[in-house]
């Protein structure tokens, strides 16, 4: 993996028409900040700009995935107004949607943690390759957040509704095996060569023809109207968590390492 320093980024690598955006933020696990997600931007459209992508793949760097959404970000949230933390949601969900963007499939290559909004981001992947005991989770409502980053749109596509329901409910951790069966990832590898496998895939996809692929990308990609209107009806529901009690317990019981006491 590339080496790191304590400013987040993101690295972008080339070879024979396969891009690789590395999540660099190892002392936060990658945790989805927005400096990290203003990055992102950055680097997807960077990859855009180039005609001889063909495919891409998304990592993290360092033993992690990402660990999920910036509690920092959810501390200074609590004290914004509705419309603002709405509007702040909104324009943070578009940073690492961006991905959605790209005109190529995109894989996932996910080991060790992938987190809450971070477990989402890799779900906006067109395919996704999972490490066997990576540490999967939507753990929104552990926290006392609703579900953001379009899980609620992605994870009911990906599973269906009565296994989107058991995960998102429960926000239970799961393993990258588990993922495979439940259908939110393509395969599962050990971790040491969950990489391998993502980049063996993005190098088999653009030995293809670009433009057939291209094409086809278009035909399956998710229904924006309806991915847009998620995001709307997350957003909404992510500004009145801030202001919540659970919340606040959540944050609480993070930091002191104990189980949440939910009064509601």
């Amino acid at each position: 993996m590339t080496a790191t320093t304590t400013a987040p980024r993101v690295d972008v690598d080339f070879d024979g028409g396969v891009a690789t955006l590395t999540l660099n933020d190892v002392p936060r696990k990658n945790a989805l900040t927005e400096v990290l997600g203003d990055a992102f931007k950055v680097a997807v459209a960077a990859v855009a700009a180039r005609h001889d992508v063909r495919a891409v793949v998304l990592t993290g760097a360092g033993e992690a995935f990402s660990a999920g959404g910036d509690l920092a970000m959810l501390e200074r949230l609590r004290q914004s107004s509705f419309a603002d933390a709405r509007a702040h949601m909104l324009g943070f969900y578009r940073r690492y949607l961006s991905l959605l963007d790209l005109e190529v499939p995109t894989i996932a290559a996910v080991r060790g943690p992938a987190i809450g909004a971070g477990l989402c981001v890799a779900c906006a992947c067109d395919m996704m390759v999972v490490a066997d005991d990576a540490t999967l989770a939507f753990n929104f409502v552990g926290l006392g957040l609703h579900p953001g980053m379009g899980a609620t749109h992605f994870v009911p596509r990906l599973v269906g509704p009565q296994r989107a329901a058991d995960v998102l409910f429960t926000g239970r951790r799961f393993s990258g095996a588990d993922a495979v069966g439940f259908g939110l990832a393509l395969d599962s590898a050990p971790a040491a060569d969950t990489l391998a496998r993502a980049l063996a895939l993005a190098h088999q996809i653009a030995a293809q023809s670009p433009e057939a692929v291209k094409s086809l990308k278009r035909t399956l990609e998710v229904d924006h109207v309806a991915l847009r209107a998620a995001l709307e009806r997350e957003a909404s529901a992510q500004a009145g968590s801030y202001a919540s009690a659970d919340l606040k317990e959540g944050l609480a019981a993070l930091r002191e390492r104990r189980p949440p006491r939910f009064a509601g």
